[in-house]
């Protein structure tokens, strides 16, 4: 078994932004640190169509990481929606043995420096966990009026960490990579999911969301040292969040000195979706022509 690998999960619409994370881990990794990706095992051919001639992955199927788990059905991916068919992949991972630890990545990643395992683990082995407060966001959030971010990403840190009867702060590691330990996620289930008859299928949720059940289990059960750090990733959430910083001169250059990489989420930057747009017309003019008035807003 490997010590660490790199992962993304990835599905049709996300594949040209895939390629773009693929060809920026192929100019960084210094050590070679294995990459894997998984996708629907129907989508495969449409993956090698966009990736073409770029290699340095292992390819695996999301039915194979479904049915490392025996207790999980096959085709429970089908009765979920695709968000939460994706936390719930990402997070079994683990069970196909390939590594102790995986770096979790989504699509919209980028690197923009070199890096190394010891960017991920500590000298003893075991991996870095990015864990804080968000409070840098959330401030930002109520300056701009955006409160509602922050009471959404507060009661949410409540609704997990109640399902442990975790009194004390609420933490996040709410944008990728997460760097995840397969000793945390098995004791994820055999000290909470099996006792209850459960599986992470039935307990991962828009309200219980895979990112905060990972670090609420490394709290309660401490399968491996806590070795906190901050985020690896610039990440930019919303549009008005971009324009606001890039307003400000921040740019992917003068990211490096702090962050391996950045993130321009999918939810607001559709310009690299893969294959035609199932939305009408008039639903993207009046998309557009909001992030418009966001764009002017980053004036104020």
């Amino acid at each position: 078994m490997k010590d660490l690998v790199l992962y993304c999960k990835s599905y049709r619409r996300d594949f040209l932004r895939l390629k773009r994370l693929l060809i920026s881990i192929n100019q960084y990794n210094v050590d070679q640190i294995p990459f894997y990706i998984s996708t629907p095992q129907d989508q495969y051919q449409d993956l090698i169509s966009v990736l073409g001639d770029v290699g340095g992955y292992e390819w695996v199927s999301d039915e194979s990481i479904i049915a490392a788990n025996p207790r999980v059905p096959a085709g429970i991916e089908k009765t979920r929606s695709g968000g939460l068919s994706q936390q719930a992949i990402k997070s079994e991972f683990w069970r196909l043995s390939v590594s102790e630890n995986y770096v979790c990545f989504d699509s919209d990643c980028i690197f923009i420096k070199e890096f190394k395992k010891t960017d991920f683990l500590n000298s003893d082995g075991f991996p870095y966990t990015v864990i804080y407060q968000n409070k840098e966001f959330y401030q930002l959030s109520i300056n701009r009026g955006q409160g509602k971010v922050e009471s959404n990403l507060r009661q949410e840190g409540d609704r997990v960490k109640a399902l442990f009867s975790r009194v004390g702060p609420n933490y996040y590691c709410p944008c990728p990579p997460f760097i995840w330990s397969a000793k945390v996620w098995e004791s994820l289930d055999l000290q909470y999911l099996q006792p209850k008859g459960l599986t992470f299928w039935d307990v991962s949720s828009d309200d219980h969301p895979e990112t905060l059940l990972y670090l609420e289990a490394l709290l309660n059960y401490r399968a491996i040292p806590l070795y906190p750090i901050e985020q690896l990733f610039r990440i930019y959430y919303y549009d008005w969040q971009y324009y606001l910083l890039r307003r400000m001169g921040e740019t992917e250059e003068k990211l490096k000195p702090n962050y391996l990489g950045v993130i321009y989420q999918s939810n607001w930057d559709s310009g690299m979706d893969f294959g035609a747009t199932s939305k009408p017309l008039a639903s993207r003019i009046l998309r557009r022509l909001k992030r418009f008035g966001r764009y002017l807003q980053s004036y104020i």
